[in-house]
């Protein structure tokens, strides 16, 4: 393999891939990169068996095409610490040379075929959506699951596929957020009765990647693994397994419920503010609604107490609930300052419920009052 490549395009593309390389594993060869080079271009591969990427890296000219295998610390540090434009890397299979202008590095070689295959896009029937709106959904929903979860599959985000759209729902149990958007089914896809539900690690690999704005992605899922195909990186993992809640109950028919409007910029800060005096022993903070006004009180024993207000526009009966202040700020800090969010509430003890016109939905549970 001869190959001459843009060293800036190729810094761009090595950290992606190297976000899936595993940092321990059985299989040490896993612990690289692999560099593919045709006549068609060039490839960057990483996998961890359970995850895996394969990038398209623009502007390299292929002298010879063949593979080689990139040690990730130290070709990554090549890559960063290099002044040149352009780098040159031959591989003839008894080692890796990288050269720069006025410099040269030689890095022992593995062997190619050992790595493991990491899956193309090879499918008929898919999800067809905006890349942007993939990766807004995942920013909405991701932050809510909950890795340590033995009960249910909570570790990641379920995806369920209709004909024009995907809803994604993430939970941990005590918040529940959910997202829908607008989605084309191509080929009859769908999830059908079965539960599709992304890992939480690929699903921040799938937002760093599919950066490509406005283009269009396909998503494909099977049996146990989902595939997703962006313009430049094709990502693949393997689902989580087991059983996610039935999320559609903790969305209940609110009858009678008070709807409050906020913007979200003023009620973030508001929050942020009165979580000052709360402690991991006593997290919550006292949402106090009256006509006109919003009161947040937080109180700590040995810190003293805090009480923001904030001018709302509302006129109906005074109601209050005590809510953490840290799933509030999750929900908020994923949205524009000057979106409006319409809560609703019931009584203290029924779950706060948070609504966009845009399709997003997020469930918070209340927490018991210290008497």
């Amino acid at each position: 393999m001869k190959v001459t490549c843009d060293r800036e395009a190729l810094l761009t593309a090595f950290p992606t891939a190297a976000a899936v390389v595993p940092s321990r594993s059985p299989k040490p060869i896993l612990q690289n990169i692999k560099l593919e080079v045709s006549d068609e271009g060039a490839i960057l591969l990483a996998t961890d068996l359970e995850i895996g990427i394969r990038i398209q890296v623009p502007g390299i000219q292929v002298e010879a095409p063949g593979s080689a295998i990139l040690p990730l610390a130290r070709f990554g540090s090549i890559l960063r610490e290099s002044s040149d434009d352009t780098l040159r890397i031959e591989a003839d299979g008894q080692s890796t040379l990288v050269r720069g202008e006025r410099s040269e590095f030689k890095l022992p070689a593995e062997n190619p075929q050992e790595f493991p295959n990491v899956a193309d896009f090879n499918e008929a029937a898919f999800h067809e959506l905006p890349a942007r709106s993939f990766r807004e959904m995942i920013r909405r929903t991701i932050f809510a699951t909950d890795n340590e979860s033995s009960r249910y599959a909570l570790g990641g985000v379920l995806l369920e596929m209709e004909a024009d759209k995907i809803i994604a729902v993430g939970t941990d149990g005590r918040r529940l957020a959910k997202m829908e958007i607008p989605a084309r089914s191509e080929g009859g896809h769908g999830s059908g009765d079965s539960m599709t539900i992304v890992p939480t690690k690929a699903m921040h690999l799938m937002e760093r990647a599919l950066t490509d704005g406005d283009a269009e992605i396909q998503l494909a899922a099977r049996t146990n693994e989902i595939l997703v195909r962006g313009p430049r990186a094709t990502i693949y993992s393997r689902l989580v397994e087991g059983r996610f809640p039935k999320w559609r109950d903790v969305f209940p028919q609110r009858t009678g419920s008070t709807k409050v409007d906020f913007t979200v910029g003023p009620l973030y800060s508001a929050v942020r503010q009165a979580a000052i005096i709360t402690s991991d022993e006593s997290r919550g903070v006292d949402f106090q609604f009256e006509s006109g006004m919003l009161t947040l009180s937080g109180r700590v024993a040995e810190m003293g107490q805090s009480r923001v207000e904030l001018p709302i526009a509302y006129d109906g009966p005074a109601i209050s609930i005590m809510l953490d202040p840290r799933y509030v700020s999750d929900f908020l800090k994923v949205l524009d300052p000057e979106k409006v969010v319409t809560l609703e509430l019931k009584d203290a003890e029924s779950a706060a419920v948070c609504l966009t016109d845009d399709g997003y939905g997020y469930v918070i549970m209340p927490l018991a009052r210290d008497h």
